[in-house]
């Protein structure tokens, strides 16, 4: 009964946009168990909704951040105006924190920093991790929406737009909430997971009172102190993806990356829209193995492209011989609405040739695949738990090379003892087609 209750004030200039976004930051905050305050007296914390359109509307922002100072002296500065924070912290240099407009999610880290909420189990309907469809022991987080690629078979961008990067200090806190709440492993989700920032030109935001960047090494840097298992997925192969391989050969993050090649012949690669530089990227695999050699890169590719010759397709195995990658999949090209790969003229791969080419992908695969397994026999790793199987006798886990749903298992006998969750170690006595044997130690 004597817990203090945060309270948050709120200023609100400008137009009706302006108030939704309003609104949209009290919403949130109220659902994480902070209090409106009706005035500056009551309020912890004070946030300032600005409005930027017009000089008298800036210096109206100006004396309302001046006032707010003067009566509370602990301000958070958002809305249109906000994209002038050197203006504004030249006027007042003791606000907590500038944002600019539509930064719900920034706004909010700002509110956490300076005032943490407190959550109430009896009380509070959302636990303060928010709610998830996931297993409780790992979690998807999600850094941005939308896309700048423009591949030819895509349509992600006419439905989710160009790239839209959170601020690094939203993902953070987000993150931190989730290890806080019991999750063992953060799996990081994008359209474009290593083009994270551009859109903001790599920003800083405010975490704990420190600047971090919106940038993809920054990310994976941060992630990696929070002490739970960090697994970057749809990772483009841009040259600066080269600095996170050290992170994982010192053991921050997990020694595994989703790349989504897609094809390898440069041919079949331009009409698809994507890099083609595939000499390039042996080279780089080659180096990276070199700096971590544990790691695993998980890739997908599409057969049966427009205009795929047996020349391509040939090329494309004997490249994927050499890339020898650790976990594979792969799909037969089906034409989709609004692609622009339907606009390009190039002939249509029959459906026959399509299975036929898929049998042989996935049978060279699986002797790459088999050939790297049987190399496994014999260690000693750890292994996150993910299920009992009772009837099986056995637990249900996966080693750092292995993301849920779409790698592969290790399987451990007679381990029923064993919860969700458990982080353990165990000795690799079998190589199976997909998955692993483990004998818990």
């Amino acid at each position: 009964m004597n817990k203090h209750v945060p309270k948050v004030g709120l200023v609100q200039l400008g137009c009706p946009k302006n108030l939704v976004d309003s609104e949209r930051i009290l919403t949130q905050l109220r659902a994480e168990g902070y209090k409106i305050a009706p005035g500056y007296d009551d309020a912890d914390v004070v946030i300032v909704n600005t409005c930027g359109f017009l000089d008298s509307a800036k210096a109206e922002s100006l004396a309302a951040i001046g006032e707010a100072m003067e009566q509370n002296g602990r301000v958070i500065v958002t809305g249109c105006y906000g994209i002038e924070s050197d203006a504004i912290r030249t006027a007042h240099p003791n606000v907590l924190a500038v944002t600019g407009p539509h930064q719900y999610e920034q706004v909010v880290a700002a509110v956490h920093d300076a005032l943490p909420p407190v959550h109430d189990p009896k009380m509070d309907l959302v636990p303060p991790q928010g709610l998830h469809l996931t297993p409780r022991h790992y979690a998807y987080l999600k850094i941005s929406e939308g896309c700048n690629n423009r591949c030819s078979f895509c349509i992600i961008p006419s439905i989710r737009g160009d790239l839209v990067s959170r601020p690094m200090a939203a993902v953070l806190y987000e993150a931190e909430r989730l290890v806080k709440a019991g999750v063992k492993e953060l799996l990081v989700i994008s359209q474009d997971t290593s083009a994270y920032g551009v859109d903001i030109k790599y920003a800083e935001s405010k975490y704990k009172g420190r600047d971090v960047r919106a940038k993809f090494y920054d990310m994976a840097k941060e992630l990696g102190d929070l002490g739970a298992w960090v697994r970057m997925h749809y990772v483009y192969p841009y040259p600066h993806v080269d600095d996170v391989i050290p992170l994982m050969a010192e053991g921050k993050i997990l020694p595994y990356l989703d790349i989504p090649f897609q094809h390898a012949s440069p041919t079949v690669l331009k009409a698809m829209r994507r890099p083609a530089n595939q000499e390039k990227v042996l080279d780089r695999l080659v180096s990276w193995r070199k700096i971590c050699p544990d790691i695993a890169i998980r890739s997908t590719f599409i057969v049966g492209f427009p205009g795929e010759t047996d020349q391509d397709f040939e090329y494309l195995l004997e490249w994927l011989k050499e890339a020898k990658l650790e976990r594979v999949g792969c799909f037969k090209y089906e034409p989709v609405s609004g692609a622009k790969a339907n606009d390009l003229g190039l002939p249509q791969v029959a459906d026959d040739v399509k299975a036929e080419r898929y049998q042989r992908f996935m049978e060279a695969q699986q002797a790459i695949s088999s050939d790297i397994f049987q190399s496994k026999i014999g260690r000693e790793i750890e292994v996150l738990v993910d299920e009992i199987d009772e009837e099986n006798d056995e637990a249900v886990a996966r080693s750092k090379w292995d993301a849920p749903e779409i790698d592969g298992n290790v399987f451990i006998p007679g381990a029923t003892n064993l919860k969700p969750g458990d982080l353990v170690k165990v000795k690799i006595v079998e190589a199976e087609e997909y998955d692993l044997v483990g004998q818990l130690i």
